[in-house]
């Protein structure tokens, strides 16, 4: 700070001068700078104390979210819902009743086992999906449907697999549908009425044997079984003891099977002691007689024997 004298009218006074912030008339403020996120705080349309709640909300949604992650991973939850089923248990909601519905030829009491053999039987946790897919599973069973009925019922809807044969393999007769699904097993003694199917795989051709003899309708009630030979053509054994080699092939064993069903409807093949017709060969077709009588064959090449089997093939 500087001083100077000056002198007027002979009286000296003394003044004192000062530097930029006396000249600008006494003490400077200070201005606080504002930031962009300022700028942008004030460019929203909410007001600042709600922003305020909105962020204090945030926090708290955070804390929960890790509460629940750390009860997860503790098991809160699964002990909470084994809790559940328990009360649900205790107070009366337990499957004690199975009711089952469109049975007809299988016997029940598998379906009662699966039902009823759950881990957990309380109404609350009992896994229908599981049930269902246990119940698939049972050789006559093609469908199910399982619901709950309050306070204590299973409610079992079964939809039955038809039987169409009777499958002979390895010598084992086993109860088949159409798709060839094994649904029991039967014994010789118990035989149901229907075709016997022998050979490997021959459950499996079940379909196309029964679209085979949808083409001779007049044949179909007097077929006794069909042997599946060489895993590629059938053999077919009728009620009244003959049996016919078909060619191979759905097309060639079709035209095969009509030809012989129109020429029975002329001259009564069926019943007339013939053992075997065999026709493989479509320009031929053979006769075999019984022993003693001969063998004799009719068609555009007469053959005075019996062919043997084909390479390969069962007699």
């Amino acid at each position: 700070m500087a001083e100077a004298r000056i002198r007027r009218g002979g009286t000296a006074r003394l003044t004192r001068t000062t530097g930029a912030r006396g000249r600008s008339g006494g003490r400077g403020r200070s201005v606080k700078q504002r930031s962009w996120i300022d700028g942008l705080i004030d460019q929203l349309p909410v007001s600042e104390e709600a922003l305020q709640r909105m962020a204090s909300w945030t926090i708290v949604g955070i804390v929960l979210a890790a509460l629940v992650g750390i009860a997860m991973l503790m098991g809160v939850p699964a002990m909470a819902g084994q809790k559940a089923s328990e009360l649900a248990a205790q107070a009366g909601f337990e499957v004690e009743k199975v009711e089952v519905r469109g049975v007809e030829r299988m016997d029940e009491l598998p379906i009662y086992n699966i039902a009823l053999g759950q881990v957990s039987r309380s109404m609350l946790s009992l896994d229908l999906p599981k049930v269902r897919a246990d119940m698939l599973k049972l050789g006559w069973v093609k469908d199910a449907r399982i619901s709950r009925r309050l306070p204590d019922t299973l409610v079992v809807d079964i939809v039955e697999r038809d039987p169409v044969a009777v499958w002979q393999h390895d010598g084992q007769l086993h109860l088949i549908d159409v798709a060839g699904v094994v649904l029991q097993s039967v014994s010789a003694g118990a035989m149901p009425d229907l075709p016997l199917v022998v050979g490997p795989n021959a459950n499996l051709q079940t379909a196309g044997l029964n679209r085979l003899m949808e083409n001779a309708p007049a044949l179909k009630p007097m077929l006794a079984g069909a042997t599946w030979v060489g895993n590629r053509r059938w053999d077919l054994r009728f009620q009244s003891g003959e049996t016919l080699s078909l060619p191979e092939g759905d097309k060639p064993s079709a035209t095969a099977l009509v030809n012989f069903a129109r020429m029975d409807g002329v001259n009564r093949l069926l019943g007339r002691g013939i053992v075997k017709f065999d026709m493989r060969d479509p320009d031929r077709f053979v006769l075999r007689l019984p022993q003693g009588q001969g063998s004799g064959s009719s068609g555009d090449k007469p053959d005075a024997s019996a062919e043997a089997p084909a390479k390969g093939e069962e007699g």
